[in-house]
C-alpha cells in the first residue's frame, strides 16, 4: 500500500514553456515518531540558477551551457500558496539548496496519522540540453522531476539536493493526475489513462498510477512511440533501429521481458514505456560510441541490448525501493548482472569488438578473444589501475561521473559473478528471484538482501557485502609456494590487500583444467591441499570469474624455469595475464632539426595502466641522419587509504638534436610524491617532484662561451585545483647546480564570473640565489617570453631558433609574456603578472606587466597587450601584440614575425580534454 497520494492538476502553457500546478498531498506518517515538519523535494528549482546543487555540479563536470544560459530561459518554481486542507496558510521555508521544502504543520502529526495539505505553483520547464528532460527545439516536453514530493522518513528524513546522479527517493506513491494541454499535443506515460475529455482548444487526461516512484511523461505533438504487446506486459517505445524490421524488434521486446519474469518474477503494473531519451541516459557504453552506419555486431544485436538495458532498468528501478542515493548500488549490480546472463544465454559466443574480432589486422590480439561480458570488469579495473576507483556503498553523488555511469554497476555485477560461482548450484539466482518477489514495491535496504541470502546457504557471504562492497581495496591473490605431499600438493596462498576473500585454485595439464576447487575466505595466508594427479600448473582465478586487480602473479609452474610463457605482439594490446607480454609499435615524431623522426618502441604498458612500465623508443631522424630516442622506466606505489595516493619512482633518457648538426643526451632519475582529497570528486591535488637532470650536449662552434655539460637537481611542489569555474594552480620550484641556485613561484588563476565574464592571471617570480653564470650568458638566466629550457622539460619544435616561424612558438612559462622584448632575459631577479579576459567567447584580450632585473643594467619595467584567440584554451591558440614597451607594434616592420602561437599535437595532452568530464 502506497504511503503518499499526490493528486496533482497541472496545465500546460508551451508558449511560456511553464505548467501550472495545483496538487494535493496526502501524506502518512508509517515512522514510529511523531512529526513536526515535513521535507519535501522541489527538483524541478534545482535549475533556478548557477549556484544551486545542481548548477555546480554542471560545472564539476565541465559541462558549460547550463552555465552561459541565460537567467530567464533557466527551469524554476514559483510557489504562490501552501496550504492545509482548511486554506489555512502553512509555513515553509525553501533552504539554500533551493531544491528542498520545508514545511511546519499546525499540528504534529502522530504515528500512523495521515496529513493533507496543498500547493499552488508553477514550474518553468528547462531546456533538454542539461539532463536530455525538459523542452526541446520543437516545443516537446520531456517531463521527469515536474512535481514536487515528500521525501522519505525512516527515522530520520531521507531528503537530498538534484546533482544530476537521477537519484529521486519517493516512497510507493499513488499519482492521480488531471493533465490540461493543448489539443495538438499527445500524452505517453507508464500511468493508466482513465479518461480524457476535449473543450474548446484543451485536451484534459486523467491519469492514475498506484505504488510508483516516479511520474515520467512525455507530451509531444508528432510522437513516434510504438506500442509492443507481450503476453506479460505492454512496452510502449520510441527506440528505433533501422537496421531491425519491426516484427523482429517486437520479438526481441517479447523475450527480453520473458527473461525478465523468469529471472526475477512477474512485473507488477501492465504497462512500462521505453524511450529513447532513457537510453541515451544510460546507454550500453561501447555501443553508443559508434557512429550509425558502423557496426561490428550482428544485425539486431545493437537494438537487443539497448531494449535489454532500459527495460531491465525500468524493471528493477520501479519495483525495488532502495534509497537511490546511498543504497542505489545494489539496483545497479542487478541490472549489469542480468544483462551479462542474458548475453550468456542467447550470445554466448559474441565478443567484445564483435565481427572485428574476425579481421586480418585484429584477431592476433588478445582482445579478439575477448567475450562481450569481459568488457564489465575491464572497465571498472580502467578506473582501478588508475586508483579512481570507488566502493560500491559511495554515496551516488560523490561518485566520480565514470564510475557512477558505469564501473560501479559493472564492479558489483562483476561481484555477483564471483558470488554466483563461490556459491554454485545456482543459488544466487534463485535468491535473487525469491527476494524480489518478496520485497518488490516494498522499502528495502541492502543489508535486506545480505541477511536474506546467507539463509539460502550454508557458505559465508558476509565477505561480499563487508570486504567486497563496502571497501574500495582491490582484489589480489597470489601463489606464494606449492610443496609436494606424495600423491598431493599443498598449496600456499597469499591475500595481497589483507580482505577476507575467497579465491578459485585451478589445476592445469597444458591448457586443459583438471582440477578447480575455492578456497574458504583468506585474509592473509592460507594453505589447501589437493590431488596432484595431472596437474602441470597451478593457476588462481584462471577464468576470471574474480575482478582482480593483478592476475599476472596467479601462476606457479610445476615443472621448468618460466610460470609463464614469453609473448612479443605488434601494437598495444589489453593484457593476457597468461603470458609475459612485450610490445612493438611504429612511431613518428617531429622537430626542425631531426625532421621527421621514425622508429619502433618496445614497450609493456597494456591497455590498463600496470605498476612497472618500461619503454624503449629508437628512432631515426631523417634530417639529422641520425638515431636518436629516449628511454624510460618507472614504479608506481599505489596506496588506497590515506592523502598519499601514490609514489612514482623512475628513470628516462633523451638523446635528440638541439640544434643543426648538434645533439643533447639527457639522464633523469627522478621520484614523484602524490597527495589528494579524499574524496575523488574534489579535483584538488598536490606533487611533490624530486629529480636530478643531467644534460650533455655537443660543443656548439658558434658560441665558446656555452656550459655544454650540467646536472641540477629539482625540487617541485605543485598544487593543482583546476574547475570550470575556479582553476587555480601554483608551483615553487627549486634547482641548484654547481653554476647556479635558483627559485621561482609561478602561481594561475582562472575565474569564470556568473556573468559569463572569464579572467585569467597568472603571476611569476623568481630569484637567483647565486648566480656564477651571469657574466658570459644567459643561457641559466629566467626568460621574459621564450624560455631556454635547459631542462629539455618543453615540446619545442624548433628550441635554437631566433627568427623565422619556429622562434613564434609561445610556451607559457617564465615571464610569460607575448611580444619579444628587451631586456630578454633576468639573470638575478624577474617578477610578471599575465592578465588576459575575454571580449567576445574565444577571443580575449590580454596585458602583461613585468619587472626584470640584471645586475649590469639594473630594474627595467615591460609592458605588453594584444588579442589572443583561444580556438582551445591552452591547446591552439593564436596571440597578436597590440602595444607593447616597443609602442604601437602592428606599425612596426614585419609584424607577422611577432605573431605567437600555440599548438599542442600531443594525442595523451588533447585526451585530456575528454576525461577531465569523467574522471
Amino acid at each position: 500500500m502506497a504511503q503518499q497520494t499526490l493528486n496533482i492538476d497541472a496545465t500546460l502553457n508551451p508558449s511560456q514553456k511553464t505548467l501550472a500546478i495545483k496538487q494535493q498531498i496526502t501524506y502518512k506518517n508509517t515512522s514510529e515518531d511523531t512529526l513536526k515538519e515535513i521535507y519535501l523535494f522541489d527538483w524541478a528549482n534545482s535549475f533556478s540558477s548557477k549556484t544551486t546543487p545542481l548548477g555546480k555540479r554542471f560545472a564539476e563536470n565541465y559541462e558549460s551551457a547550463f552555465h552561459f544560459e541565460k537567467n530567464e530561459d533557466r527551469g524554476r518554481t514559483t510557489i504562490e500558496k501552501i496550504y492545509n486542507n482548511s486554506t489555512t496558510p502553512l509555513q515553509w521555508q525553501r533552504g539554500d539548496a533551493a531544491d528542498i521544502l520545508r514545511i511546519i504543520p499546525e499540528i504534529p502529526i502522530k504515528p500512523g496519522d495521515s496529513y493533507i495539505f496543498n500547493l499552488e505553483y508553477t514550474v518553468k520547464v528547462p531546456d533538454d540540453r542539461y539532463t536530455r528532460y525538459g523542452v526541446n527545439k520543437l516545443n516537446d516536453y520531456k517531463l521527469r522531476y515536474w512535481y514536487i514530493a515528500p521525501a522519505f522518513y525512516d527515522g530520520q528524513w531521507q531528503v537530498f539536493s538534484n546533482k544530476n546522479t537521477d537519484d529521486l527517493f519517493l516512497a510507493p506513491t499513488d499519482f492521480n493526475i488531471s493533465l490540461h494541454l493543448p489539443k495538438n499535443y499527445t500524452i505517453t506515460s507508464d500511468f493508466d489513462v482513465l479518461s480524457e475529455s476535449v473543450s474548446e482548444n484543451m485536451t484534459t487526461t486523467e491519469l492514475s498510477g498506484k505504488n510508483r516512484s516516479n511520474a515520467v511523461l512525455y507530451l509531444e505533438k508528432n510522437p513516434n512511440f510504438e506500442t509492443i504487446e507481450t503476453d506479460k506486459l505492454t512496452i510502449v517505445t520510441n527506440l528505433q533501429n533501422r537496421r531491425v524490421n519491426p516484427p523482429v524488434q517486437a520479438l526481441m521486446i517479447d523475450r527480453v521481458v520473458r527473461f525478465l519474469n523468469e529471472k526475477l518474477g512477474p512485473y507488477p503494473f501492465n504497462k512500462m514505456v521505453i524511450s529513447e531519451t532513457d537510453y541515451k541516459t544510460n546507454p550500453v557504453y561501447g555501443l553508443n560510441q559508434l557512429p550509425n552506419f558502423i557496426s561490428p555486431f550482428p544485425d539486431g544485436f545493437e537494438y537487443d541490448m539497448e531494449q535489454l538495458k532500459t527495460i531491465t532498468r525500468h524493471y528493477i528501478d520501479n519495483t525495488l525501493i532502495l534509497n537511490s542515493r546511498d543504497d542505489y548500488w545494489l539496483q545497479d549490480a542487478f541490472q549489469i548482472y542480468l544483462m551479462m546472463e542474458y548475453v550468456d544465454t542467447y550470445y554466448p559466443k559474441m565478443k567484445m569488438i564483435g565481427n572485428l574480432s574476425n579481421w586480418i589486422v585484429i584477431r592476433w590480439a588478445h582482445l579478439a578473444d575477448l567475450e562481450f561480458n569481459d568488457q564489465y570488469p575491464m572497465l571498472y579495473m580502467n578506473m582501478a589501475r588508475s586508483n579512481i576507483h570507488q566502493s560500491l556503498t559511495t554515496p551516488k553523488d560523490s561518485l566520480l561521473k565514470f564510475n557512477m555511469n558505469i564501473a560501479t554497476g559493472y564492479y558489483g555485477a562483476s561481484g555477483l559473478k564471483y558470488l554466483d560461482d563461490y556459491l554454485g548450484d545456482a543459488v544466487l539466482n534463485k535468491s535473487i528471484k525469491d527476494f524480489y518477489s518478496e520485497n518488490r514495491l516494498k522499502p528495502i535496504k541492502s543489508s535486506d538482501f545480505e541477511a536474506f541470502l546467507s539463509e539460502q546457504t550454508d557458505l559465508p557471504v558476509n565477505w561480499f557485502f563487508e570486504d567486497f562492497a563496502d571497501t574500495r581495496k582491490t582484489i589480489d591473490f597470489k601463489i606464494k609456494k606449492v610443496e609436494n605431499k606424495g600423491d598431493s600438493l599443498k598449496v600456499f596462498i597469499k591475500n595481497n590487500r589483507k580482505t577476507k576473500l575467497p579465491v578459485s585454485l585451478y589445476g592445469l595439464n597444458k591448457d586443459e583444467i583438471v582440477f578447480k576447487t575455492w578456497t574458504k575466505p583468506i585474509d592473509s595466508i592460507s594453505s589447501i591441499t589437493i590431488p596432484s594427479r595431472d596437474i602441470k600448473k597451478l593457476v588462481l582465478n584462471y577464468e576470471g570469474e574474480i575482478p582482480e586487480y593483478n592476475r599476472r602473479n596467479n601462476y606457479k609452474s610445476l615443472n621448468g624455469l618460466f610460470n609463464k610463457p614469453i609473448q612479443f605482439r605488434l601494437f598495444q594490446d589489453v593484457e593476457d595475464p597468461s603470458y609475459t607480454q612485450f610490445f612493438f609499435m611504429p612511431i613518428f615524431e617531429y622537430n626542425l632539426y631531426d625532421g621527421v623522426s621514425a622508429g619502433l618502441r618496445l614497450y609493456n604498458k597494456t591497455v590498463l595502466p600496470k605498476a612497472v612500465h618500461y619503454s624503449l623508443e629508437p628512432q631515426f631522424g631523417f634530417r639529422s641522419k641520425t638515431l636518436v630516442g629516449r628511454a624510460s622506466v618507472s614504479y608506481t606505489q599505489i596506496m588506497n587509504e590515506g592523502n598519499l595516493y601514490a609514489m612514482r619512482y623512475g628513470f628516462s633518457g633523451n638523446y635528440y638534436s638541439y640544434d643543426r648538426g648538434l645533439f643533447y643526451k639527457k639522464f633523469t632519475p627522478y621520484i614523484t610524491f602524490a597527495f589528494r582529497n579524499p574524496d575523488l570528486r574534489d579535483n584538488e591535488k598536490q606533487f611533490i617532484n624530486l629529480r636530478s637532470v643531467n644534460v650533455y650536449r655537443d660543443d656548439d662552434p658558434n658560441n665558446t662561451d656555452q656550459e655544454p655539460n650540467y646536472s641540477v637537481f629539482n625540487l617541485q611542489y605543485v598544487y593543482s585545483n583546476p574547475n570550470l569555474i575556479n582553476y587555480f594552480r601554483s608551483v615553487v620550484d627549486y634547482e641548484i647546480s654547481s653554476k647556479f641556485s635558483k627559485i621561482s613561484v609561478n602561481l594561475e588563476y582562472r575565474k569564470l564570473f556568473l556573468s559569463n565574464r572569464q579572467l585569467n592571471l597568472r603571476f611569476f617570480a623568481g630569484a637567483f640565489l647565486f648566480n656564477d653564470t651571469r657574466e658570459n650568458e644567459d643561457f641559466f638566466s629566467f626568460a621574459l617570453d621564450r624560455p631556454n629550457d635547459y631542462l629539455f622539460d618543453y615540446n619545442y619544435y624548433g628550441r635554437s631558433e631566433d627568427s623565422g616561424l619556429f622562434s613564434q612558438q609561445l610556451i607559457i612559462a617564465e615571464g610569460g609574456f607575448k611580444s619579444q622584448l628587451e631586456p630578454a632575459f633576468a639573470n638575478s631577479w624577474i617578477t610578471t603578472v599575465n592578465a588576459s579576459t575575454n571580449i567576445w567567447k574565444w577571443i580575449y584580450a590580454y596585458g602583461d606587466v613585468g619587472l626584470v632585473h640584471n645586475k649590469a643594467r639594473g630594474t627595467n619595467t615591460v609592458f605588453d597587450s594584444g588579442i589572443r584567440l583561444s580556438l582551445v584554451a591552452d591547446y591552439f591558440e593564436l596571440y597578436f601584440p597590440v602595444y607593447s614597451s616597443l609602442g604601437f607594434e602592428p606599425s612596426l616592420p614585419h609584424y607577422d614575425e611577432k605573431v605567437r602561437f600555440i599548438v599542442t599535437i600531443s594525442p595523451k595532452t588533447l585526451l585530456g580534454l575528454f576525461t577531465r568530464r569523467w574522471y
